[in-house]
């Protein structure tokens, strides 16, 4: 069990990204964090990426890939994540489309068995991202979370949990950490308010929100989570200044 490492995921910042690539790269390093998980990688080249992760001296520690882009494009993904040093692609979301019956859950098993394989083929990991409807589809009378992992294996299917949306669901985050230590590299650190019910999850910056943070990272030191990555799926304040917020939180709260 050593230190957590920091990240963040760039989707965050996207309305910075979109306008201008390399100085939001230069922004998040100036502030501190260890690595960043990217969602879509701005046009700019796998080489040219690398080189300026290498510059800015920041870990690429994966990315989020679409599940249009994973049955379309595998390969290239795998390889622009090996050009650039990553280890983990991650499937971010699903659309209403791709579940909500036995069926299409167990046919997207089926192609995380198959993804998997091939980022463990080439020496990378492959994960999956939570967010609440994973805790409201059952399959074989469980949460469908639970299923998935349960029907792939390991080595083929790596967990990054969205403790955020886990709170949000109802259950127990410090319960859902512990419960899949050793298979839980990445754990996504959020922060919300509570709205009334049926309003959207109310994303705020760390410290500011209902998570018991604290007990959420220690709990993630002994689950030997290798990352917690910072994401606000959206910014009251703007999203550069709502990022180093919550790295400043961390700083203060987080000794490693």
């Amino acid at each position: 069990m050593g230190a957590l490492k920091i990240g963040l995921q760039l989707y965050t910042v996207r309305d910075n990204t979109e306008k201008d690539f390399e100085g939001t790269l230069r922004a998040v390093a100036a502030m501190g964090y260890e690595g960043v998980e990217f969602a879509g990688y701005g046009g700019i080249s796998a080489e040219e990426m690398k080189a300026l992760l290498t510059e800015l001296n920041l870990t690429a520690i994966g990315s989020h890939i679409s599940l249009e882009q994973l049955e379309n494009n595998l390969e290239g993904e795998i390889e622009y994540l090996k050009t650039i040093g990553a280890r983990y692609g991650v499937l971010p979301y699903l659309q209403e489309k791709d579940r909500g019956s036995d069926e299409k859950w167990l046919a997207l098993i089926e192609k995380l068995d198959r993804f998997g394989e091939a980022f463990r083929q080439n020496g990378l990991i492959f994960g999956y991202h939570n967010h609440e409807f994973e805790f409201t589809d059952k399959l074989d009378g469980g949460y469908v979370f639970d299923a998935i992992y349960e029907k792939v294996a390991p080595e083929r299917l790596q967990v990054e949990m969205d403790i955020g949306w886990v709170q949000y669901s109802g259950l127990d985050p410090l319960a859902y950490i512990a419960k899949y230590k050793g298979r839980l590299p990445l754990l996504h650190l959020k922060d919300y308010r509570k709205g009334e019910p049926g309003e959207q999850i109310d994303t705020v910056e760390l410290g500011q929100g209902d998570l018991d943070l604290p007990s959420i990272i220690a709990s993630a030191e002994k689950a030997d989570v290798e990352w917690i990555i910072v994401e606000q799926d959206r910014c009251a304040n703007p999203s550069l200044e709502a990022v180093k917020t919550s790295k400043q939180w961390l700083n203060e709260n987080y000794k490693g």
